[in-house]
Protein backbone atom coordinates (compact mmCIF):
# COMPACT_ATOMS: atom_id res chain seq x y z
CA UNK A 1 0.00 0.00 0.00
CA UNK A 2 2.82 2.43 0.87
CA UNK A 3 4.32 1.75 -2.55
CA UNK A 4 1.08 2.99 -4.12
CA UNK A 5 1.37 6.28 -2.25
CA UNK A 6 5.05 6.51 -3.09
CA UNK A 7 4.23 6.18 -6.81
CA UNK A 8 1.10 8.32 -6.66
CA UNK A 9 2.18 10.48 -9.63
CA UNK A 10 1.81 7.50 -11.94
CA UNK A 11 -1.90 7.37 -11.15
CA UNK A 12 -2.55 10.87 -12.48
CA UNK A 13 -4.74 11.24 -15.55
CA UNK A 14 -5.44 13.85 -18.18
CA UNK A 15 -7.98 16.57 -17.45
CA UNK A 16 -10.60 15.32 -19.91
CA UNK A 17 -10.34 11.82 -18.43
CA UNK A 18 -10.96 13.21 -14.95
CA UNK A 19 -13.97 15.22 -16.09
CA UNK A 20 -15.47 12.19 -17.84
CA UNK A 21 -16.92 11.20 -14.44
CA UNK A 22 -19.23 14.24 -14.54
CA UNK A 23 -22.62 13.41 -16.03
CA UNK A 24 -25.44 15.58 -17.27
CA UNK A 25 -27.49 17.11 -14.47
CA UNK A 26 -24.62 16.81 -11.97
CA UNK A 27 -24.34 19.06 -8.93
CA UNK A 28 -20.68 20.00 -8.59
CA UNK A 29 -18.84 21.73 -5.74
CA UNK A 30 -15.83 23.87 -6.67
CA UNK A 31 -13.07 24.50 -4.11
CA UNK A 32 -12.63 28.23 -3.59
CA UNK A 33 -10.29 31.19 -3.10
CA UNK A 34 -6.61 30.33 -3.63
CA UNK A 35 -7.53 26.62 -3.65
CA UNK A 36 -9.63 26.91 -6.81
CA UNK A 37 -8.62 23.97 -9.06
CA UNK A 38 -8.23 26.31 -12.02
CA UNK A 39 -7.19 23.76 -14.70
CA UNK A 40 -10.16 21.52 -13.89
CA UNK A 41 -12.68 24.36 -13.82
CA UNK A 42 -11.38 25.95 -17.00
CA UNK A 43 -11.63 22.55 -18.71
CA UNK A 44 -15.14 22.08 -17.33
CA UNK A 45 -16.26 25.29 -19.03
CA UNK A 46 -15.14 23.75 -22.34
CA UNK A 47 -16.34 20.24 -21.56
CA UNK A 48 -18.95 18.89 -23.96
CA UNK A 49 -19.65 15.59 -22.22
CA UNK A 50 -22.35 16.86 -19.86
CA UNK A 51 -25.26 19.26 -19.97
CA UNK A 52 -27.20 21.12 -17.27
CA UNK A 53 -24.37 21.03 -14.75
CA UNK A 54 -24.89 23.12 -11.61
CA UNK A 55 -21.83 24.34 -9.72
CA UNK A 56 -21.77 25.47 -6.08
CA UNK A 57 -18.95 27.52 -4.62
CA UNK A 58 -17.78 30.39 -2.48
CA UNK A 59 -15.44 33.02 -3.93
CA UNK A 60 -13.39 31.38 -6.70
CA UNK A 61 -10.30 32.66 -8.50
CA UNK A 62 -8.90 32.47 -12.01
CA UNK A 63 -11.94 31.12 -13.87
CA UNK A 64 -13.56 34.15 -15.50
CA UNK A 65 -15.16 31.85 -18.08
CA UNK A 66 -17.53 30.45 -15.44
CA UNK A 67 -20.74 32.45 -15.63
CA UNK A 68 -20.17 33.57 -19.20
CA UNK A 69 -23.36 33.50 -21.31
CA UNK A 70 -21.33 31.49 -23.84
CA UNK A 71 -20.94 28.63 -21.33
CA UNK A 72 -24.47 27.35 -21.50
CA UNK A 73 -23.99 23.86 -20.08
CA UNK A 74 -23.10 25.19 -16.59
CA UNK A 75 -25.28 27.14 -14.16
CA UNK A 76 -23.08 28.63 -11.39
CA UNK A 77 -24.63 29.05 -7.95
CA UNK A 78 -22.60 31.33 -5.72
CA UNK A 79 -22.77 30.97 -1.93
CA UNK A 80 -20.51 34.02 -1.62
CA UNK A 81 -19.81 36.11 -4.68
CA UNK A 82 -16.45 37.23 -5.99
CA UNK A 83 -15.69 39.96 -8.49
CA UNK A 84 -16.07 38.07 -11.74
CA UNK A 85 -19.47 36.54 -10.91
CA UNK A 86 -21.14 39.81 -9.92
CA UNK A 87 -22.03 40.69 -13.48
CA UNK A 88 -23.31 37.19 -14.45
CA UNK A 89 -25.48 37.06 -11.32
CA UNK A 90 -26.95 40.49 -11.87
CA UNK A 91 -27.54 39.72 -15.57
CA UNK A 92 -29.26 36.42 -14.79
CA UNK A 93 -26.57 34.02 -16.05
CA UNK A 94 -25.74 32.76 -12.55
CA UNK A 95 -27.51 32.42 -9.20
CA UNK A 96 -26.73 33.60 -5.68
CA UNK A 97 -27.74 32.06 -2.35
CA UNK A 98 -27.86 34.44 0.66
CA UNK A 99 -26.68 32.29 3.56
CA UNK A 100 -24.58 32.48 6.71
CA UNK A 101 -21.16 30.96 6.14
CA UNK A 102 -21.70 28.78 9.21
CA UNK A 103 -24.80 27.23 7.61
CA UNK A 104 -23.21 26.15 4.33
CA UNK A 105 -21.66 22.80 5.37
CA UNK A 106 -25.01 21.51 6.60
CA UNK A 107 -26.50 22.21 3.20
CA UNK A 108 -24.24 19.40 1.97
CA UNK A 109 -24.51 17.10 5.00
CA UNK A 110 -28.31 17.34 5.01
CA UNK A 111 -28.40 16.69 1.25
CA UNK A 112 -30.41 19.85 0.75
CA UNK A 113 -27.67 20.39 -1.82
CA UNK A 114 -27.04 16.82 -2.90
CA UNK A 115 -23.56 16.91 -4.38
CA UNK A 116 -22.56 14.47 -7.07
CA UNK A 117 -19.01 15.74 -7.52
CA UNK A 118 -16.45 17.77 -5.59
CA UNK A 119 -13.71 19.46 -7.63
CA UNK A 120 -10.89 20.27 -5.22
CA UNK A 121 -7.21 21.18 -5.14
CA UNK A 122 -5.07 19.11 -2.79
CA UNK A 123 -1.51 18.91 -1.56
CA UNK A 124 0.48 15.78 -2.51
CA UNK A 125 -0.13 12.75 -0.28
CA UNK A 126 2.17 12.01 2.64
CA UNK A 127 3.64 8.57 3.33
CA UNK A 128 0.32 7.52 4.86
CA UNK A 129 -1.62 8.50 1.75
CA UNK A 130 -3.19 11.66 3.18
CA UNK A 131 -3.47 14.79 1.07
CA UNK A 132 -4.52 18.15 2.52
CA UNK A 133 -7.23 20.61 1.54
CA UNK A 134 -4.50 23.19 1.91
CA UNK A 135 -5.48 26.83 2.02
CA UNK A 136 -9.28 26.35 2.12
CA UNK A 137 -11.14 23.95 4.40
CA UNK A 138 -14.28 26.14 4.86
CA UNK A 139 -17.11 24.31 3.05
CA UNK A 140 -14.75 22.00 1.14
CA UNK A 141 -14.56 19.59 4.09
CA UNK A 142 -18.31 18.93 3.92
CA UNK A 143 -18.21 18.75 0.11
CA UNK A 144 -15.50 16.09 0.11
CA UNK A 145 -17.27 14.16 2.87
CA UNK A 146 -20.61 14.07 1.06
CA UNK A 147 -19.95 14.15 -2.70
CA UNK A 148 -20.30 10.80 -4.45
CA UNK A 149 -17.22 11.51 -6.56
CA UNK A 150 -14.11 13.53 -5.68
CA UNK A 151 -11.99 14.79 -8.56
CA UNK A 152 -8.78 16.57 -7.63
CA UNK A 153 -5.96 18.67 -8.86
CA UNK A 154 -2.97 17.55 -6.80
CA UNK A 155 -0.63 20.50 -6.89
CA UNK A 156 2.99 20.22 -5.75
CA UNK A 157 2.77 23.83 -4.51
CA UNK A 158 -0.38 23.47 -2.42
CA UNK A 159 0.59 23.91 1.26
CA UNK A 160 0.04 21.03 3.64
CA UNK A 161 -2.10 22.35 6.47
CA UNK A 162 -3.20 21.04 9.86
CA UNK A 163 -6.61 20.72 11.47
CA UNK A 164 -9.56 19.12 9.69
CA UNK A 165 -7.92 19.23 6.28
CA UNK A 166 -6.88 15.63 5.59
CA UNK A 167 -8.24 13.79 2.55
CA UNK A 168 -7.01 10.26 1.89
CA UNK A 169 -5.90 9.54 -1.65
CA UNK A 170 -8.24 6.55 -1.76
CA UNK A 171 -11.15 9.00 -1.49
CA UNK A 172 -10.17 10.60 -4.82
CA UNK A 173 -11.71 8.94 -7.87
CA UNK A 174 -9.43 10.67 -10.41
CA UNK A 175 -6.82 13.41 -10.22
CA UNK A 176 -4.55 15.50 -12.37
CA UNK A 177 -1.02 16.37 -11.30
CA UNK A 178 0.24 19.97 -11.49
CA UNK A 179 3.09 22.09 -10.20
CA UNK A 180 1.89 25.70 -10.36
CA UNK A 181 1.78 28.72 -8.05
CA UNK A 182 -1.48 29.23 -6.21
CA UNK A 183 -3.77 32.06 -7.21
CA UNK A 184 -2.52 35.04 -5.22
CA UNK A 185 -4.42 38.05 -3.95
CA UNK A 186 -2.24 41.12 -4.22
CA UNK A 187 -1.82 43.15 -1.06
CA UNK A 188 -2.01 46.93 -1.43
CA UNK A 189 -0.87 49.56 1.01
CA UNK A 190 -3.80 51.01 2.98
CA UNK A 191 -5.01 54.40 1.78
CA UNK A 192 -4.80 57.47 3.99
CA UNK A 193 -8.45 57.02 4.99
CA UNK A 194 -7.94 53.32 5.72
CA UNK A 195 -4.91 54.22 7.83
CA UNK A 196 -7.03 56.65 9.88
CA UNK A 197 -9.64 53.94 10.43
CA UNK A 198 -6.87 51.53 11.37
CA UNK A 199 -5.69 53.93 14.08
CA UNK A 200 -9.18 54.18 15.57
CA UNK A 201 -9.97 50.45 15.48
CA UNK A 202 -6.57 49.53 16.91
CA UNK A 203 -7.35 51.59 20.00
CA UNK A 204 -10.27 49.25 20.68
CA UNK A 205 -8.00 46.16 20.74
CA UNK A 206 -6.54 45.34 24.15
CA UNK A 207 -3.89 42.83 25.22
CA UNK A 208 -5.23 39.28 25.16
CA UNK A 209 -7.96 39.99 22.60
CA UNK A 210 -8.98 37.28 20.14
CA UNK A 211 -9.14 38.66 16.61
CA UNK A 212 -11.37 38.03 13.63
CA UNK A 213 -10.68 40.04 10.52
CA UNK A 214 -11.02 39.90 6.75
CA UNK A 215 -8.80 41.00 3.92
CA UNK A 216 -8.20 44.48 2.56
CA UNK A 217 -6.84 47.88 3.45
CA UNK A 218 -8.73 48.35 6.72
CA UNK A 219 -7.87 44.97 8.30
CA UNK A 220 -4.25 45.35 7.19
CA UNK A 221 -4.12 48.87 8.65
CA UNK A 222 -5.46 47.60 11.97
CA UNK A 223 -3.08 44.65 12.14
CA UNK A 224 -0.05 46.81 11.38
CA UNK A 225 -0.88 48.93 14.44
CA UNK A 226 -1.05 46.05 16.92
CA UNK A 227 2.61 45.02 16.98
CA UNK A 228 3.01 46.29 20.55
CA UNK A 229 0.09 44.24 21.92
CA UNK A 230 0.64 41.11 24.00
CA UNK A 231 -0.94 37.66 23.91
CA UNK A 232 -3.32 38.29 21.05
CA UNK A 233 -5.24 35.30 19.79
CA UNK A 234 -6.77 34.51 16.41
CA UNK A 235 -10.08 32.75 15.79
CA UNK A 236 -11.26 33.84 12.37
CA UNK A 237 -12.85 32.58 9.19
CA UNK A 238 -9.88 33.80 7.14
CA UNK A 239 -6.66 35.77 7.22
CA UNK A 240 -4.02 37.15 4.90
CA UNK A 241 -0.48 38.55 4.86
CA UNK A 242 -1.03 41.21 7.54
CA UNK A 243 -1.56 38.59 10.22
CA UNK A 244 1.75 36.92 9.34
CA UNK A 245 3.58 40.17 10.06
CA UNK A 246 1.73 40.53 13.37
CA UNK A 247 2.66 36.99 14.36
CA UNK A 248 6.29 37.53 13.44
CA UNK A 249 6.29 40.66 15.63
CA UNK A 250 5.51 38.43 18.63
CA UNK A 251 2.09 39.91 19.37
CA UNK A 252 0.17 36.68 18.70
CA UNK A 253 0.56 33.82 21.17
CA UNK A 254 -3.03 32.51 21.44
CA UNK A 255 -2.21 31.89 25.10
CA UNK A 256 -5.46 33.32 26.46
CA UNK A 257 -7.85 31.56 24.09
CA UNK A 258 -10.37 29.07 25.43
CA UNK A 259 -11.12 27.43 22.09
CA UNK A 260 -8.03 25.94 20.40
CA UNK A 261 -5.60 27.62 22.80
CA UNK A 262 -2.09 28.08 21.47
CA UNK A 263 -3.29 27.81 17.89
CA UNK A 264 -4.33 30.24 15.17
CA UNK A 265 -7.74 29.01 14.07
CA UNK A 266 -9.04 29.72 10.58
CA UNK A 267 -11.20 28.36 7.80
CA UNK A 268 -9.18 29.58 4.82
CA UNK A 269 -6.37 31.93 3.85
CA UNK A 270 -5.68 34.00 0.77
CA UNK A 271 -3.01 36.53 -0.11
CA UNK A 272 0.52 36.27 -1.47
CA UNK A 273 3.16 33.57 -1.21
CA UNK A 274 3.98 34.97 2.24
CA UNK A 275 0.80 33.58 3.77
CA UNK A 276 1.04 30.30 1.84
CA UNK A 277 4.56 29.73 3.17
CA UNK A 278 3.42 30.64 6.68
CA UNK A 279 0.66 28.01 6.85
CA UNK A 280 2.62 25.28 5.06
CA UNK A 281 3.44 22.45 7.47
CA UNK A 282 2.78 24.81 10.41
CA UNK A 283 1.13 22.98 13.35
CA UNK A 284 0.41 26.29 15.08
CA UNK A 285 -2.22 27.09 12.40
CA UNK A 286 -5.32 24.92 12.40
CA UNK A 287 -7.82 24.92 9.55
CA UNK A 288 -11.37 23.97 10.45
CA UNK A 289 -14.67 23.91 8.55
CA UNK A 290 -16.63 27.15 8.61
CA UNK A 291 -19.41 25.57 10.68
CA UNK A 292 -16.81 25.38 13.46
CA UNK A 293 -14.79 28.57 12.99
CA UNK A 294 -18.05 30.52 12.62
CA UNK A 295 -20.04 28.72 15.31
CA UNK A 296 -21.35 31.48 17.57
CA UNK A 297 -21.47 29.12 20.56
CA UNK A 298 -17.72 28.53 20.19
CA UNK A 299 -16.70 32.08 19.27
CA UNK A 300 -18.29 33.44 22.46
CA UNK A 301 -16.21 31.12 24.67
CA UNK A 302 -13.10 33.13 23.88
CA UNK A 303 -12.87 36.32 25.95
CA UNK A 304 -12.41 39.77 24.40
CA UNK A 305 -13.29 38.74 20.85
CA UNK A 306 -12.76 41.68 18.50
CA UNK A 307 -14.59 41.07 15.22
CA UNK A 308 -13.64 43.53 12.48
CA UNK A 309 -15.97 43.54 9.48
CA UNK A 310 -16.93 46.01 6.79
CA UNK A 311 -20.02 47.31 5.04
CA UNK A 312 -21.21 49.01 1.89
CA UNK A 313 -23.88 51.17 3.52
CA UNK A 314 -25.32 51.87 6.98
CA UNK A 315 -28.58 53.66 7.68
CA UNK A 316 -29.17 55.97 10.61
CA UNK A 317 -31.05 53.29 12.56
CA UNK A 318 -27.99 51.02 12.41
CA UNK A 319 -28.99 48.60 9.66
CA UNK A 320 -25.86 47.34 7.90
CA UNK A 321 -25.82 46.40 4.22
CA UNK A 322 -22.71 44.42 3.30
CA UNK A 323 -23.77 42.18 0.42
CA UNK A 324 -25.39 44.30 -2.28
CA UNK A 325 -25.48 47.68 -3.98
CA UNK A 326 -29.23 48.15 -4.13
CA UNK A 327 -30.55 45.17 -6.06
CA UNK A 328 -27.09 44.26 -7.42
CA UNK A 329 -25.38 41.44 -5.51
CA UNK A 330 -21.85 42.42 -4.57
CA UNK A 331 -20.58 39.67 -2.26
CA UNK A 332 -22.71 37.75 0.23
CA UNK A 333 -23.71 37.40 3.85
CA UNK A 334 -20.55 35.41 4.57
CA UNK A 335 -19.47 35.27 8.19
CA UNK A 336 -20.24 38.81 9.29
CA UNK A 337 -23.28 37.98 11.41
CA UNK A 338 -21.63 34.86 12.82
CA UNK A 339 -18.82 36.94 14.27
CA UNK A 340 -20.77 40.09 15.09
CA UNK A 341 -23.04 37.98 17.30
CA UNK A 342 -20.21 35.81 18.63
CA UNK A 343 -18.17 38.85 19.63
CA UNK A 344 -21.21 40.47 21.24
CA UNK A 345 -21.70 37.40 23.43
CA UNK A 346 -18.00 37.13 24.30
CA UNK A 347 -16.95 38.54 27.68
CA UNK A 348 -15.58 42.03 26.92
CA UNK A 349 -16.11 41.38 23.21
CA UNK A 350 -16.27 44.15 20.62
CA UNK A 351 -18.21 43.63 17.35
CA UNK A 352 -16.96 46.28 14.91
CA UNK A 353 -18.17 47.44 11.49
CA UNK A 354 -15.42 49.58 9.96
CA UNK A 355 -15.82 51.49 6.70
CA UNK A 356 -14.82 54.68 4.97
CA UNK A 357 -17.43 57.42 5.30
CA UNK A 358 -17.78 57.93 1.54
CA UNK A 359 -17.59 56.05 -1.76
CA UNK A 360 -17.18 56.98 -5.43
CA UNK A 361 -14.40 59.45 -4.83
CA UNK A 362 -16.18 61.17 -1.97
CA UNK A 363 -19.39 61.83 -3.90
CA UNK A 364 -21.57 59.31 -2.01
CA UNK A 365 -22.06 58.95 1.73
CA UNK A 366 -21.95 55.40 3.05
CA UNK A 367 -23.95 56.55 6.07
CA UNK A 368 -27.46 57.19 4.76
CA UNK A 369 -30.89 58.13 6.07
CA UNK A 370 -32.29 54.91 4.60
CA UNK A 371 -30.73 52.01 2.74
CA UNK A 372 -30.94 51.98 -1.04
CA UNK A 373 -33.94 50.21 -2.52
CA UNK A 374 -33.13 46.52 -2.79
CA UNK A 375 -30.22 46.67 -0.35
CA UNK A 376 -29.86 43.65 1.91
CA UNK A 377 -29.57 43.89 5.69
CA UNK A 378 -26.70 41.64 6.76
CA UNK A 379 -26.28 42.93 10.33
CA UNK A 380 -29.58 44.05 11.82
CA UNK A 381 -30.07 47.16 13.94
CA UNK A 382 -30.54 44.81 16.89
CA UNK A 383 -27.13 43.19 16.43
CA UNK A 384 -25.03 46.22 15.57
CA UNK A 385 -22.53 47.58 18.12
CA UNK A 386 -19.44 49.57 17.11
CA UNK A 387 -19.36 51.59 13.88
CA UNK A 388 -16.02 53.12 12.87
CA UNK A 389 -15.21 55.58 10.08
CA UNK A 390 -12.19 57.84 9.66
CA UNK A 391 -14.09 60.39 11.77
CA UNK A 392 -14.40 58.26 14.89
CA UNK A 393 -16.00 55.28 16.61
CA UNK A 394 -19.49 55.01 18.13
CA UNK A 395 -21.26 52.21 19.94
CA UNK A 396 -24.94 51.94 18.95
CA UNK A 397 -25.83 49.04 21.25
CA UNK A 398 -28.57 49.98 23.67
CA UNK A 399 -29.06 53.38 22.05
CA UNK A 400 -32.40 54.77 20.92
CA UNK A 401 -33.12 55.50 17.28
CA UNK A 402 -32.64 59.22 17.90
CA UNK A 403 -29.33 58.62 19.69
CA UNK A 404 -28.14 56.32 16.88
CA UNK A 405 -28.89 58.95 14.26
CA UNK A 406 -27.01 61.62 16.22
CA UNK A 407 -23.99 59.33 16.76
CA UNK A 408 -23.81 58.18 13.14
CA UNK A 409 -24.15 61.69 11.73
CA UNK A 410 -21.24 62.60 13.98
CA UNK A 411 -18.94 60.12 12.18
CA UNK A 412 -20.33 60.73 8.69
CA UNK A 413 -18.29 62.84 6.31
CA UNK A 414 -18.80 66.54 7.17
CA UNK A 415 -19.96 67.22 3.62
CA UNK A 416 -23.06 65.08 4.24
CA UNK A 417 -23.95 65.82 7.86
CA UNK A 418 -26.40 68.65 7.18
CA UNK A 419 -28.07 66.68 4.39
CA UNK A 420 -28.49 63.67 6.69
CA UNK A 421 -29.94 65.84 9.45
CA UNK A 422 -32.36 67.51 7.03
CA UNK A 423 -33.53 64.17 5.61
CA UNK A 424 -34.49 62.69 8.95
CA UNK A 425 -36.18 65.72 10.47
CA UNK A 426 -39.52 64.54 9.08
CA UNK A 427 -39.08 60.93 10.32
CA UNK A 428 -41.07 60.73 13.54
CA UNK A 429 -39.18 57.91 15.22
CA UNK A 430 -35.91 59.83 15.16
CA UNK A 431 -37.68 62.55 17.23
CA UNK A 432 -35.59 65.50 16.14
Amino acid sequence: MNQIFHDWQSQACQTDDALSLIQSGAKVFIHGASATPIPLVQALTRYTGAEEVTTYHLHINGVEELGSPDVRHIRPVSLFTGAHLRKPINQGFADHVPIFLSDIPNQFYSRNIDLDVALVQLSPPDRHGYCSLGTSVDAARAAVDTARIVIAEINEQMPRTFGASAVHLSKVAKFIHTNRPLGAHSVKQPSAVEAQIGDIVAELVTDGATLQMGIGGIPDAVLSRLHNRQDLGVHTEMFSDGLVDLYNAGAITNARKTIHPGRITTSFVTGTQKVFDFVNDNPLVEFHPCDRTNDTSLIRKNDSVVAINSALQIDLSGQVCADSLGYSIYSGIGGQMDFIRGAALSRNGKPIIALSSTAAGGTISRIVASLSEGAGVVTTRGHVHYIVTEFGAVNLHGKSLRQRAELLIGIAHPDFRKELTDKINHVRFFQF
